[in-house]
Order: structure tokens, then C-alpha cells, then sequence
């Protein structure tokens, strides 16, 4: 390993010990090295603002910064055990190219900050990107909503209910996705907050030009305590996860809905063929795997958010409980992330089968709309709820499953969808 960023002299560090310390971090700051090249740059113009670098060494710093991150993309450049973590592979790097400069560039921060302001540019961009996921999912859903409604049978505690539609069910997860979105934005709004420059979380006896790296790194405020700065890493972290888990919710449920409609005894969806596999060794089979593994990913953005609440049980201050908070966000945010992205392709092509969903609409399911309009004959409700009850079996006489969706006036019933509304909500989301 190399140099330590804290060695001090007469003081053995103990393998072992570095090896639980560091851990995975090193291959984790894999996912956030970049951000934190970005940031660095950021830091070395502020530096060069307040005169503790010289123009020629600024510049310098920079061209280094950027050759360093051109070799990590194209592999010359490995971050490996070599390093105890990311921030100690970036000076190491700078220091052997350009000595007393790259020594310079820490000067003013601490690696809290950098990992804190690493991993916000970082959990941005997830955001943007679980937004732009919703977006699209709600697009899709909006596009089949508003195509021919063909009868669904409505279930309630998992029993025939009603007579509901593939338009009023899409148009379900459609709202769904829209908010998830929105929520996705609103907190993206809510931790663009630049964090660098608060060093170790009690600020420095230099006058860091935080605005400038404010701008220059593309936040739209500047997180003023450097306490607060300590203190909000893991709560932002549990905020991204808390939007994303949001959407893993809704989308667990559409699994679910999925898992059940392409069963044999319900038989009403029928799957894209990429979105399946088969048995090692029954032969006959296609299993929805996909929509399986979609429905179980919630648990692993959940896992996520469970590991950061458990690490914050902490007092006022940096505590080094935190590095795991890295693993936790990278694993929940990368998997939640590629699960949401396989959705829209799947809901395009899956396959409604009418005569199996038809098929399963039984006259009781015209109860509901037997009591309704006798209550708006005249007759007391739970008079017409008695009667419709005792008659179910042939609540259906005379009626379809098309009058009875023409027949639900009611703001979001099948005769009111209100998909131009969805639409334009789902047009004026931010961003």
C-alpha cells in the first residue's frame, strides 16, 4: 500500500489491521473516483482564488487531474490495494508527477469532505437518472392506457371484485410513476448541496472560496455548516434510497400483477419471450424470471436503506461507521436502477389475452353496480346493498362488461380515465 495520507513517524501500522480498515473501499471508490477528480479540479481553482497554489501550479494540477481520469477510463490507470482508498490514489498521483504541488492540493479539506461531496455528485446523478426511469415507465403506461380498454376483472383481497379495464390498470401505474418521478426531482432538490469545504466538519483558518466550487461543480446551494455537513451524509443517502425505494414499491406490485396474469390458471398476459427462461430440467417450461427477479429487487434497495439507518446511530461528528454507507448506496442504487430500466421494453410488449380476462368475469362482479343505481333511484344504500347481495348470482342479466365500464363516471373510472390530465402532469414534471 502506498504512503498513508495520516502516517506519522515511529508509529507501526499493523497489516491486519489496514486490511479490516480499508476493506472493499479502495475497489468501491471505483464507482466515485471521477467525482472525485471533478471535485479536486474544483478545489484546485479555489486554492489558486485565495493564492495558496500559483496560476502555473492551478494549471498544472488540472492538466494532471484530467490525464489521471482519461487513464482510469481506458484501464492505464488501476485504482487497486495499492491505495488505502480513492482520495490517497489522486494525491499520490498528483505528488508523483508534480512534487510539492500535488502535496498542496489537500490543503483546505479533508478526506469527509471529499468522499461527501464524491458521492453527492454521484447519488445526483442516480436521481436524474431514476427520474428519467419513471418518466419512462409512465410514458408507456399512458401510451397503452389510451389504446382500445379491453375488460379486467377488479380484485380486491385477491378475490373477483369488479369489472375494471387494461386501460384503468395501466393508468394506475402510470400516476404511480409520475409521482415517483416528481418525488425522484424534488429530492435531487433537496440534496444539491455542496458539501466541499467544510474539511473534517469544523471548517479551516483559510478563506476557501466555496462559492466558486459551488458553481463550478453545478450545485445550486452551498451547504453553510460544516456540521450539518457531517451530519446530513447517510441522511441524503437514505433520502436517494427512499426515492428510489418508492418506485421499487409500485414496481413490485406490477410484478406481482404480472406473476399472477401469466399463470395458467389466470392466463390473461403473456410475456415477450427475451423475458423468460427455462428449466434446467423440466423441459416444458417458460418462467417469467424476470418479473420475478423485478419483484425481488425491492428487498435489495431496502437492505440498503436499512444498513445506512442502522449507521447512524451516532453522535455529532464525523465517525468512521460511514465508509460502509458507500457499498450500501452503490449496491442499492445500481440494482434498483438496472431493474427500473428493463420495465418500459416490457410493458410495450406484453400480451393481453381477452378471452382468458373475459372469460373470468362472473356475473357477481355487477353487484356494485346494481347497488349504485338503485341508490340513485332513491333507495337507501345499504337497502340497495342487501338486495344486490342477495341477487349477485345474477347481478349480471342484461349487462356487459363494456356498460358497465361506460357506466363508472366517477373522476378516474373507466368512463373518465383522465389520461389528458395524467399526460399533463407527466409533461410538466422538472426537468
Amino acid at each position: 500500500m502506498s504512503d498513508l495520507l495520516w502516517q506519522k513517524a515511529g508509529v507501526e501500522t499493523d497489516a491486519r489491521i489496514m486490511r479490516f480498515l480499508a476493506g472493499n473501499d479502495v475497489l468501491l471508490d471505483r464507482e466515485f473516483f471521477l467525482y472525485d477528480i471533478t471535485a479536486s479540479k474544483a478545489h484546485v481553482e479555489g486554492l489558486e482564488r485565495i493564492g495558496v497554489v500559483s496560476a502555473a501550479e492551478a494549471a498544472a494540477l488540472g492538466r494532471e487531474l484530467d490525464t489521471l481520469g482519461q487513464d482510469f477510463r481506458s484501464g492505464a490507470f488501476v485504482l487497486d490495494e495499492r491505495y488505502e482508498d480513492g482520495h490517497s490514489a489522486i494525491e499520490a498521483r498528483l505528488t508523483e508527477r508534480l512534487g510539492d504541488a500535488g502535496r498542496r492540493v489537500h490543503t483546505g479539506r479533508s478526506r469527509n469532505d471529499q468522499i461527501l461531496v464524491a458521492t453527492r455528485l454521484w447519488l445526483k446523478e442516480k436521481l436524474d437518472a431514476l427520474a428519467r426511469h419513471c418518466r419512462a415507465v409512465a410514458e408507456v403506461c399512458l401510451d397503452r392506457a389510451a389504446q382500445p380498454a379491453l375488460p379486467l376483472p377488479g380484485y380486491t383481497h385477491l378475490q373477483r371484485a369488479v369489472v375494471s379495464s387494461t386501460a384503468m390498470w395501466f393508468a394506475g401505474f402510470a400516476e404511480g410513476f409520475i409521482d415517483n418521478a416528481l418525488r425522484a426531482r424534488q429530492t435531487l432538490a433537496w440534496i444539491d448541496a455542496n458539501p466541499l469545504g467544510t474539511a473534517a466538519g469544523y471548517g479551516v483558518n483559510l478563506p476557501l472560496d466555496r462559492a466558486h466550487t459551488t458553481a463550478a461543480l453545478g450545485f445550486s446551494r452551498m451547504q453553510l455548516s460544516p456540521i450539518y455537513a457531517q451530519l446530513s451524509r447517510g441522511k441524503f443517502e437514505l433520502a436517494a434510497l427512499e426515492a428510489l425505494a418508492s418506485a421499487l414499491l409500485d414496481l413490485r406490485r406490477l410484478a406481482w400483477d404480472l406473476s399472477l396474469f401469466t399463470t395458467a390458471e389466470f392466463g390473461f398476459v403473456s410475456l415477450p419471450p427475451e423475458y423468460t427462461t427455462g428449466s434446467s430440467i423440466m423441459p416444458n417450461k417458460r418462467n417469467p424470471d424476470v418479473v420475478e427477479l423485478l419483484r425481488a429487487s425491492y428487498a435489495t434497495v431496502a437492505a440498503a436503506r436499512c444498513e445506512i439507518e442502522q449507521l447512524l446511530s451516532l453522535p455529532t461528528g464525523y465517525q468512521r461507521d460511514l465508509q460502509f454507507s458507500k457499498g450500501s448506496i452503490f449496491h442499492g442504487m445500481t440494482h434498483g436502477l438496472a431493474a427500473l430500466e428493463l420495465v418500459p421494453d416490457l410493458l410495450a410488449r406484453m400480451h393481453w389475452n381477452e378471452p382468458a380476462m373475459r372469460a373470468a368475469i362472473e356475473p357477481a362482479m355487477f353487484a356494485t353496480d346494481v347497488a349504485i343505481e338503485q341508490a340513485a333511484a332513491g333507495v337507501p344504500f345499504r337497502d340497495a346493498y342487501r338486495a344486490a347481495a342477495a341477487a349477485a348470482a345474477s347481478a349480471g342479466e342484461g349487462r356487459t362488461p363494456e356498460r358497465s365500464l361506460a357506466e363508472r363516471v366517477s373522476p378516474g373510472g373507466g368512463a373518465d380515465v383522465r389520461l389528458e390530465e395524467l399526460a399533463s402532469r407527466l409533461a410538466s414534471l422538472p426537468g
